[in-house]
């Protein structure tokens, strides 16, 4: 009996550790997984972001030219007959909105959505976004996935982020986005949603835009907003208060060829800027593999989305210059008060000025 047990006891003890050491490799391996997820969840954004629109365009006329031209057939058929959903809302989905594949993406930088104030479900708003970085990651993030939780912070309200009304002429592309929730960035789509879709609605306008984009570098926070007032008239047309955004390390995560102005570089880039609607950038991120190489992978820097205080306007049919003036500059001002509130909690020193262009 003695022996018996002597010998069971450094088997108990032998088992326990074989256990630990399992469990120890599990959780390894679980963390190895999910940094691999995250990695995943970024990179089939941003090729669908720089790729996906033409990919899908190509294949779609390759497909044509096989035996299976009946399938791409339909699809044409189905375009056409759906061509002005974008314009009319678009078609969002809220199981695409809860797919996990976002919750890895907020989690790889990570990013936050934090929210300064109620909004009221009886009204409409447009959100103006800065700065837009160069992809808007923030942007997407928070306001076209559930990710961050848009939903339950603000409990009744329908985010609609509006993007190149281009993207929407792509297909494939264009259902992918609609399912988010994103819309196309222009009259038609911004009038509807705010006149013909009830109350509770808020549109995301990246308000700097391309031009915005082209002098996005890390440690620099500046945004193009001075002659931009194009989204403070439609939303005196409609009584759509105006809500500031700023996202603090949205330009940190890619780092940018700046180019001066009057150089060959920045000529290209404003001509694209005009005739297309964005601007070529060249910019690189880390490498897929290892942060130390170069690649598309944006870095893993914390990108922190704070929506601000809304701004009650008026509805004005036909505002007048003064009035457009006079309600911009107020969004001007309440937009610096809120880098200067929260600069400083998301490390940015207390001298750091937001520049106005």
């Amino acid at each position: 009996m003695f022996t018996c047990n002597f010998i069971s006891f450094p088997l108990l003890g032998t088992g326990s550790s074989i256990l630990s050491a399992l469990q120890d490799l599990f959780w390894l391996s679980k963390s190895k997984v999910e940094k691999q997820l995250q990695i995943i969840s970024v990179l089939q954004w941003v090729l669908t972001f720089l790729i996906m629109g033409v990919a899908c365009t190509l294949i779609l006329m390759y497909i044509l030219c096989t035996d299976c031209w009946a399938i791409a057939a339909l699809y044409l058929a189905w375009l056409v007959f759906d061509w002005n959903t974008p314009k009319k809302g678009g078609r969002r989905s809220q199981w695409v909105r809860n797919w996990a594949i976002w919750r890895y993406f907020r989690d790889y930088f990570p990013i936050r959505l934090v929210k300064t104030h109620n909004l009221l479900t009886t009204r409409n708003y447009i959100f103006g976004y800065h700065p837009h970085g160069i992809m808007g990651l923030g942007a997407f993030c928070n306001f076209s996935t559930e990710a961050t939780g848009v939903g339950q912070k603000f409990p009744g309200i329908r985010p609609y982020l509006a993007t190149l009304a281009g993207n929407f002429r792509m297909p494939i592309l264009r259902d992918y986005l609609m399912s988010g929730g994103i819309c196309p960035v222009n009259r038609d789509s911004i009038d509807y949603i705010l006149s013909k879709n009830g109350s509770g609605n808020a549109i995301i306008i990246v308000v700097g835009g391309a031009a915005e984009s082209l002098n996005c570098t890390p440690g620099k926070n500046s945004v193009t907003l001075k002659n931009r007032k194009g989204f403070v008239k439609l939303a005196l047309r409609h009584g759509a208060d105006l809500v500031p955004v700023y996202s603090f390390g949205e330009n940190e995560v890619y780092k940018q060829v700046i180019f001066e102005e009057g150089s060959w570089g920045r000529w290209v880039q404003k001509k694209f800027q005009k005739h297309i609607g964005f601007a070529p950038c060249i910019f690189h991120g880390r490498g897929l593999f290892s942060s130390n190489t170069w690649g598309l992978l944006p870095y893993s820097k914390p990108i922190t989305t704070v929506v601000g205080e809304p701004i009650t306007i008026p509805k004005i049919d036909n505002p007048s210059q003064r009035e457009v003036d006079f309600y911009h500059s107020m969004y001007v001002d309440s937009l610096i008060k809120l880098f200067d509130k929260y600069k400083s909690k998301f490390g940015l020193p207390e001298t750091e000025v937001l520049e106005v262009n």
